[in-house]
Formats: structure tokens, C-alpha cells, sequence
């Protein structure tokens, strides 16, 4: 039992009721041994109630104890008076157990209580739904336990959940909050009070095998007692079901455990939806409605990044949650964010996370100072045998979802650190999930994760151990390796899938590259060595291009196997064309180069003479270029590379189109198509559609190159992959526009301006070409800009606008990091806008420079111009 601080007490400490009950006692000549037995309470109960340590206990137990002392008429009245205290009302229960309720069929000698209202709950549908389901099957489990951290929702849960199933339960639901120390008769008593009995027989009888619930709070603050009444009163009534809530089970056989889980958080960047796509995830709403109760002010567009960060961060724990939102009087989002998002563990609670409103504490709990998140896991923590613990502190080292293969490569003994001697995590993952410690979410195999607070914790406990680094090292290596098994498959028709498990993986993967660059730079370098085709398919070229210098440029990894830092080199090489670098790295694929053939490995030969042809075209060496896509074919041919032979053939396919060669481009497109179907690859059939619809425009039949363009779209968008998607739909929106479909032109630069700089002219500094009839504004800058001018300027030129078209077609010509295609045919555009001679001399530069020839229909459109200028000897 608990000591009460109510400030009803005499200056001695004592009160009225217990005065009046040790009298009563004494007169009966019992000890209080006997009127715990005559009562049918235990002998703590008595005992704390005559120190004034409880004043006000259950209507239930005051009953009892007048009748064992045989109280009548004043004498009782007197008696039920002082328990009832000051206010006239019967005290809630005493230290013992806090009665939930008593609901269901009434007869005449029952006494009606009723349930505490349910509060909101928000996310758990699923819960309840099957929690019912379970507690109202004719064959569904008698004992259930709802496990979990503290502040994870236990109380509020089962108390919806006893609420809706109360129909199920004629001979009634009662619920009882265990206290600490509480002993088993103390557990037994309170258990059968509520239930309206005073001894079992009586309860038995009470009963009559009519279906009962009894609900238990807390119950890991007497496990043993509450194990020991359990499975009495299990024994005795069959028609008896349980429902508890604790830290951990209870222990008995039948018992069903369900773990309650945090609630659902957002994924990264789901906050671009807005704040009500945001708010479908029940976290978020949980945290906004909180945040409803102290400001007026709903979160602004700029808060919702920190709005999705912080519920992230606070692992969807309800109570963490609503701690957070009540700070939200005094700061914005923002603010709680930079103040508190590393501080989570520091977040005060109440001292008794099971009190809940409708579930109330009894008066007579002591008043204790508050706890902290921290105080909470270690509680859980604590629960866990030594070996667990350690094992714990390793798995937190994993920052996202993790699979239980790589539970067990982190777990292996350090004598085995390849992980060849296999060991069954599952018992210890089962344990973590019993104690609401691990979280298991979705059906893949990456679906472990621990929660934010718990992996905190466990972080600080490693560090304490002086652990931690070697743990971090072990975290890197697992990592390293699992990148090298899942990198294999980035070419081929597993790409996707590929693709999402390192997306999935990413917070691990970039804190392991950031412990091992300093720590242990040889496996860095191995990870980052694999990483070199993620990083370009996801925008990444230019921090994994510095990963990559800084790690060969480290001391310690110049001995590194030759071919590894081939591949790292390349891996720069290969991302340096992605931002404009090319000329930079030249040398590097060379050395690349050079270290493979040296090492006889075709492989990366092949991937070699691939990348260092596409830097060769954007510094304007096409010949070389040529050459060394030739040489990939050859090669290719010879080793049976079918890959290979399609990438290569694609290749040759844009030299086909730089020298105008149109025919010659359909063909190797063709082949590519075919070769890349053979393979499985079906990120290069995507590409070679996507250029034939490039090679259809071209020719001028635009009806083709729009429906090979959406075909390859649909291919893009099921890859994942929205730059070439972007490009793509410039081909369609150029082929629309020189075909005369406005109004479908039109719709391809709205989608292709999404995200584009608004304030374009104090973006670039140009001055902009005037907006048609009807046009707002005319965005410029991005990636984007010089597609939308050309299809602009072939939307005017169709209309015999000539003027805005020029406007449009310099503006296209003028945009840098243009495709150089796409400023050779924005300077024909400007030519035959403009009947401007000197134009011609910007299209013969820009012809040499890239080494692309005009197409027929490209020279007949300038023939005019430039007959006038070279007279009539060109004639």
C-alpha cells in the first residue's frame, strides 16, 4: 500500500476513519489479523488503514470491514461517514486498487458503478477491433496481456477496449490498478470487491458461470501476486476472462500476449503533401490535436517539416507526444524541434504513466516527483538478463528498420565477424518485442525497428561501457557487406528492388560511412565504393563524389587492393558526369582503366571504357568516344556480355543521331531493346524507348515520338526515376508543340514547371521573353528551363508569333547546362525566327563543338538564310 497525503489528517497523523476503526477493533477483542480474515482483506489493508496511511478506501471494503465488526444502525452510519471524508462522497479505492468499474446485468443486492468514460484514442482501431475479437470469441483466450513501454497507450487502451466488450460480460467488467508492493491477499481481495464478492465461494456463486472481465493495471508492480490471484481465479471461474496491462506478461499458461505498439509515423518528406495528407498518419494527428489544446494557431506550411521531424523523432510514443505538444504554448514547431529533438529522453513524465483520466489514481497515491523518458526505459531495461542487455546495445547502433539477418551478422561473435556460425535470434527479437522494446512493422524482412527512445537509451548505456566504437566498427563492416550483396543487383531486372532496400537502409548507410571514414577508412571505402550507382540514381553525385576522393586520398587505404580503388575511382569518374565535372575526372577513368586491364577484369574494363566514353562526349571528343563504345561492343561480343552489348549499342545509337544518321539510330535502338529484353534489364529498354521517341521526333513523326515518350514515362515512373522521366517528357512536350497540339504542349510545361523557381529573373539575371495572352507569369531556372523555352518558342513559331518565338528560342539557346541537341535546334529556331544572318556563325560554333550534323529537315529551314548570305555562289 502507498501513503495517502490528503490534508484531512490530525496534527498526530491519524484520522477519523482510522480512529474510529482501531476503536471498533479493540472493542471486538480482534487483532487485526483476525479482521483482515473476518473481512475477507488483506491484513496490509487493515494495517495502513488504522496508521492513516490510506483514508479513503473502496465503498466495497468499508462494507466488508462494518460487517466483520458487526456494525449497526448509528454505529455503521458513522463509520461509512468517515470513509466517505469532507465532501459526503464515497472515497475512490484505496491503495490497493483503483475499481475501473462494474458494468452488465444488476440484481437487487449489487451496488451500480459505472465505467469511466473512454478517452479519444486515435490509431488504434486495429487494436480494438481485434482485442475484441479475442475477448469475444466463445473460444478465445481467458488471459490477455497488453504489453509495452510506458506512455505507449496501455491504460487508455484497455479501457476502450473493456467499454466496447461489456455486452459480452453480463456478470459484469471491474478493473483494478495494482500499487507497488502490493501483497497476494491484497491483489486477491481487491479483485473479488470488484467483482461484488468478499470470499471466492461467494464469487463463484455471484457468478453462476455467467461471462465475466476483470481488468488489471500495472501489474508489473506486484508480478508475483498478481501471477498467484490469476491463476486462482482463473481456476475457480471458468467464465472468468482477464485483461491486464504491464511491462511484460504475466507469465501464466494460455496467456496471450499483445505487444502495444507506438503509433504510426510519417516517412521522410511526406510533409510536401500538406498538413492534411500529413495528418493521416496518427502520430501526427495525435500530436496536432494536443497541439490544438494550447495554441489557436493550426501548424504553418513552414512548420511542417519539423512537425514530421519531431513525431519521428518522439517514435510515435503517445506520451512523448503529448509532452512535446504541450510546449507548443510557448514555441513553434520549429523551435521545439531545434530545443528538444536531441533531448527526448529528457522529457518529463508523470511519476505513474498508468494514471489516466477515466482511470483515475486513487487520492491516497503518495505524491512523487516526476520521471523522465529515460527512467521509463530503464525500468524495461532493467527486465532484460545481462546478455540481453548487450545484445540490445548493439542492435541500436541500427538508426532505421533492419531484417533478422542482420541481427544476426551484428550479433555474431567477434571471432566470427563474417557471421559464418549461424545463431537464432529470434527468442532474444521475441523477448524485445514481449518487454514493447522492438517494434515489427509491415511483412518484408526489414520490418525490426527499435524505438527512438529505446535506442537512445541503449546508445547511452553502450557509451557507458566504453563499447560503443567497437560496435559502431561492427555496424560498418555488416552494413558494407550488405551494400556489396544488394549493389550486384543495381544492373539487371532486381534493380528496383535493389534500389528501395538501400533506400530503406540509408540512415544506416550513411552514419556507417561516417564512423568508418575516421574509424576504420578501408571498410568506408569498400562501402562507398558500392554505393556509386545509388548515389547518381537518387541526385547524390556530388557528396558521394567527395566520399569517394576523401577516401582515396586517405593515407591508410593507399595499400587497399588495386581493383577496389579501380572502382572507387571510377565510382568518381562516373558521378563527376552528373554535375558538369567531366573534364576534371578524365584522367581519373583513364587510371581506372588502366588498373583493370592491368588486372585482367573484363568487368570492369567494360564499365570503365563505358563511363569514360560519356565523359569523352561532354568535353566534345565524340570521335573518341565513338571509339571506345566500339570497343565495348567488341569486347562485349566476345565475352557474351549481353548487358553489355545493349548498353553499348545504345551508345552508338546517340553517335548515329550526333552525325544524323537516323535510320542507323533506329536500328541500334532496336537491337538495344532486343538485348536488354534478354537480359532482364529493364532500366536500358526503358532508355532505348525513350530515345526512340527522341529519334521519332527528329524525323518528324511526332505522332510516334509521343506515344514511344509516354511508353517509356510509364517505364520511368514504375523505376523510380524522375530525372530521365523529366527528360522524357520534354521529348513529348516538343513533339506535341511542333506538331500543333497546344493544348497538350501546354500541360507538359505545367508538369515540367512544377517546382521551378518562381522568380526567375532575380534567379538568372536574364531578361525573359514577354508572356503570351492569358499567362500569369513565366517561370524560369531549374533544371527544366531550357526544355520549356524550346517547346515555348515551337508553340509561337506554330502560331506565327516569330517575334515571341526568337525571344523564346535565344532564351533556350542561351541556358546553360543545355543538352547540346537541344541548343543546336534552339539556334535553328532562332535562325528561321529571325532571318538573321550573324545567327548562323552560333550554329556553326555550336555544330563543331559538339560534332553534330544538321538533319535535312533542319538544313531545308535555314536554306533561305543562307543562300542570302553566301549569294549566289552557294546557290
Amino acid at each position: 500500500m502507498t501513503p495517502d497525503h490528503d490534508r484531512s489528517r490530525s496534527p498526530a497523523g491519524r484520522t477519523v476513519l482510522s480512529e474510529l476503526l482501531r476503536e471498533h477493533r479493540r472493542a471486538a477483542g480482534l487483532t487485526q489479523a483476525d479482521l483482515a480474515s473476518r473481512a475477507g482483506v488483506g491484513v496490509r489493508t487493515v494495517r495502513d488503514l488504522e496508521r492513516g496511511r490510506a483514508v479513503r478506501p473502496q465503498r466495497t471494503t468499508v462494507d466488508l470491514l462494518a460487517t466483520a465488526l458487526a456494525l449497526t444502525d448509528a454505529g455503521r452510519a458513522a463509520f461509512l461517514a468517515a470513509a466517505r471524508g469532507a465532501a459526503g462522497e464515497l472515497a475512490r479505492p484505496d491503495t490497493t486498487s483503483t475499481a475501473l468499474a462494474v458494468s452488465g446485468r444488476t440484481t437487487s443486492a449489487d451496488r451500480p458503478v459505472t465505467l469511466p468514460p473512454p478517452v479519444t484514442l486515435i490509431g488504434r482501431d486495429r487494436d480494438i477491433a481485434e482485442l475484441t475479437g479475442m475477448l469475444t470469441a466463445e473460444r478465445g483466450p481467458r488471459l490477455v496481456s497488453l504489453v509495452g513501454l510506458a506512455g505507449v497507450g496501455k491504460t487508455s487502451l484497455v479501457t476502450s477496449v473493456a467499454h466496447v466488450v461489456a455486452w459480452a460480460h453480463p456478470a459484469g467488467v471491474a478493473g483494478v490498478l495494482i500499487g507497488e508492493g502490493s501483497d497476494g491477499p491484497d491483489v486477491l481481495a481487491a479483485s473479488m470487491s470488484v467483482l461484488g464478492a468478499a470470499r471466492l465461494p461467494d464469487l463463484v456463486a455471484r457468478l453462476a458461470g455467467q461471462p465475466a472481465l476483470l481488468v488489471m493495471d500495472a501489474v508489473e508492480r506486484a508480478p508475483g501476486p498478481v501471477a498467484a490471484t490469476l491463476h486462482r481465479l482463473l481456476a475457480a471461474l471458468p467464465s472468468l476472462r482477464v485483461l491486464v496491462t504491464g511491462r511484460h506478461p504475466v507469465g501464466l499458461p494460455g496467456e496471450r500476449v499483445w505487444p502495444v505498439a507506438p503509433l504510426d509515423v510519417p516517412p521522410p518528406d511526406a510533409e510536401r503533401a500538406g498538413l492534411a495528407t500529413l495528418e493521416s498518419w496518427p502520430a501526427v494527428a495525435l500530436f496536432t490535436a494536443r497541439l490544438a489544446q494550447v495554441r489557436r494557431e493550426t501548424p504553418t506550411p513552414d512548420e511542417l517539416p519539423a512537425l514530421a521531424a519531431l513525431v519521428r523523432r518522439l517514435g510515435g510514443l503517445p506520451l512523448a507526444i503529448e509532452l512535446m505538444a504541450a510546449r507548443g504554448r510557448l514555441l513553434d514547431l520549429t523551435e521545439l524541434l531545434d530545443r528538444y529533438g536531441d533531448r527526448v529522453l529528457d522529457l518529463a513524465t508523470p511519476a505513474d504513466p498508468a494514471v489516466h483520466p477515466g482511470w483515475d489514481a486513487p487520492d491516497t497515491t503518495p505524491a512523487v516527483a516526476t520521471v523522465t523518458l529515460r527512467d521509463a526505459v530503464a525500468t524495461s531495461y532493467r527486465l532484460l538478463a545481462p546478455e540481453e542487455r548487450a545484445a540490445l546495445r548493439q542492435l541500436a547502433v541500427f538508426g532505421n528498420r533492419w531484417s533478422v539477418e542482420l541481427a544476426e551478422e551484428m550479433l555474431a561473435d567477434e571471432a566470427d565477424r563474417d557471421g559464418t556460425v549461424a545463431i537464432d535470434s529470434v527468442p532474444l527479437l521475441d523477448r524485445l518485442v514481449e518487454l514493447g522494446l522492438l517494434g515489427v512493422r509491415g511483412t518484408g524482412s526489414f520490418r525490426f525497428r527499435l524505438l527512438d527512445a529505446v535506442r537512445d537509451y541503449a546508445v547511452e548505456q553502450a557509451a557507458g561501457e566504453g563499447e560503443l566504437t567497437c560496435i559502431r566498427r561492427r555496424h560498418a563492416e555488416v552494413i558494407a557487406r550488405l551494400v556489396a550483396r544488394t549493389a550486384i543487383d543495381l544492373v539487371g531486372p532486381r534493380m528496383s528492388d535493389a534500389v528501395h532496400r538501400l533506400d530503406e537502409m540509408s540512415s544506416d548507410i550513411s552514419s556507417s560511412l561516417s564512423h568508418a571514414a575516421t574509424d576504420d577508412p578501408l571498410t568506408a571505402l569498400r562501402l562507398a565504393a558500392c554505393l556509386t550507382r545509388w548515389w547518381r540514381f537518387r541526385g547524390r553525385d556530388v557528396v558521394g563524389r567527395q566520399w569517394l576522393h576523401r577516401l582515396l586520398a586517405d593515407p591508410r587505404t593507399a595499400d587497399a587492393d588495386p581493383v577496389l580503388r579501380g572502382w572507387a575511382a571510377l565510382g568518381v569518374a562516373r558521378l563527376a558526369a552528373e554535375h558538369g565535372a567531366s573534364a576534371e575526372e578524365l584522367p581519373t577513368a583513364r587510371t581506372a582503366l588502366d588498373t583493370f586491364l592491368k588486372a585482367g577484369d573484363v568487368t570492369g574494363e567494360l564499365e570503365a571504357r563505358t563511363v569514360l566514353g560519356t565523359l569523352l562526349i561532354s568535353v566534345g571528343r565524340h570521335d573518341e568516344a565513338r571509339e571506345q563504345a566500339e570497343v565495348v561492343l567488341r569486347l562485349a561480343a566476345r565475352h557474351g556480355r549481353t548487358r553489355d552489348l545493349a548498353v553499348a549499342q545504345n551508345s552508338l545509337a546517340w553517335h548515329e543521331i550526333r552525325v544524323g544518321d537516323l535510320a542507323a539510330a533506329r536500328r541500334r535502338l532496336a537491337a538495344a531493346d532486343r538485348l536488354a529484353a534478354e537480359s532482364g534489364e529493364q532500366r536500358l529498354r526503358v532508355l532505348a524507348w525513350a530515345n526512340r521517341a527522341e529519334v521519332a521526333r527528329l524525323e518528324g513523326w511526332y505522332a510516334d515520338a509521343v506515344d514511344h515518350g509516354r511508353r517509356a514515362m510509364a517505364g520511368f515512373s514504375e523505376l523510380g526515376d524522375p530525372g530521365h522521366r523529366r527528360r522524357v517528357l520534354g521529348t513529348v512536350g516538343l513533339a506535341l508543340a511542333q506538331d500543333g497540339r497546344a493544348a497538350e504542349a501546354t500541360e507538359v510545361l505545367t508538369e515540367l514547371r512544377t517546382g521551378v523557381a518562381e522568380a526567375a529573373a532575380a534567379g538568372s539575371g536574364r531578361v525573359l521573353p514577354r508572356p503570351r495572352s492569358g499567362d500569369a507569369a513565366l517561370p524560369w531556372g531549374g533544371p527544366n528551363a531550357g526544355l520549356c523555352a524550346l517547346i515555348e518558342g515551337n508553340l509561337a513559331l506554330h502560331r506565327g508569333d516569330r517575334e515571341l518565338a526568337a525571344e523564346w528560342f535565344a532564351a533556350a539557346a542561351a541556358e546553360a547546362g543545355q543538352d547540346r541537341r537541344d541548343v543546336v535546334e534552339a539556334l535553328v529556331g532562332l535562325a528561321a525566327s529571325t532571318a538573321d544572318p550573324a545567327v548562323l556563325d552560333r550554329l556553326a560554333q555550336a555544330c563543331q563543338e559538339s560534332g553534330i550534323q544538321l538533319l535535312s529537315q533542319e538544313t531545308g529551314l535555314l536554306y533561305a538564310l543562307t543562300a542570302a548570305r553566301e549569294g549566289p555562289a552557294a546557290q
